[in-house]
């Protein structure tokens, strides 16, 4: 398993061979950043956006939580890490497109659908339980289609709802609102499966997700 020290000699390995061959990037990264698209993940350790899209250094501006969940625009007091960080990106970075990408195996979905953390204290589980409720609406969804067989298919309906809700949500926001009608910025729905390592990619009118690509036979 890795601890620090691992990590610590995978910084030497970067230093000696990915910040060296790519100095000149780096050289560029230190004067700004202009990152063409954003991306919403999970903050799960097996999804790593940079990893799947075989993205370079600066090309990707990430925001990891937990189930991957953007909240309703509000104006209420609060930290709202989220919502600054999407503020950012399309009030300043002017990003092109925004990506939510949900997961295969997801905890937080898991954990949204049966409620497990429900009566769980702030320290014990609350926080999760408070920040997936989220996706009650989604959950409702689910169960209606599935019933009492909240089996695997319905765990993976309910990772796909939570990348629906998402979207939903984003578009509450007054800039992603304005900016999508002009065509100044566009929303993406995606789903990454662990066990295959496929990219399901939303058809919003139809609701379905779909193979990103297909894989040569």
């Amino acid at each position: 398993m890795t601890d620090f020290s691992d990590m610590l000699e995978g910084y030497r390995r970067f230093r000696t061979t990915g910040w060296t061959q790519q100095r000149e990037r780096w050289g560029e990264l230190s004067e700004g950043q202009n990152p063409r698209v954003m991306v919403i993940a999970c903050s799960d350790s097996r999804v790593d956006p940079a990893q799947i899209f075989d993205s370079s250094p600066g090309e990707i501006f990430v925001v990891r939580n937990v189930a991957a969940l953007v909240p309703p625009f509000e104006t209420s007091p609060g930290h709202h890490g989220v919502s600054a960080a999407l503020e950012f990106a399309v009030q300043v970075l002017k990003v092109g497109e925004i990506v939510v990408m949900g997961h295969g195996k997801c905890g937080g979905c898991k954990a949204a659908l049966s409620h497990e953390l429900k009566d769980a204290p702030p320290g014990e589980g609350g926080f999760i339980h408070n920040w997936i409720d989220m996706l009650d609406g989604a959950r409702e969804t689910v169960i209606s289609r599935f019933g009492d067989d909240l089996g695997r298919d319905a765990h993976r309906a309910m990772e796909q709802e939570g990348v629906k809700v998402s979207l939903a949500n984003l578009r509450t926001f007054p800039c992603v609102r304005s900016k999508e009608r002009s065509g100044e910025l566009k929303l993406v729905g995606a789903f990454f499966a662990i066990a295959d390592g496929q990219l399901h990619l939303l058809d919003e009118a139809s609701g379905q997700f779909h193979p990103a690509t297909q894989e040569a036979a």
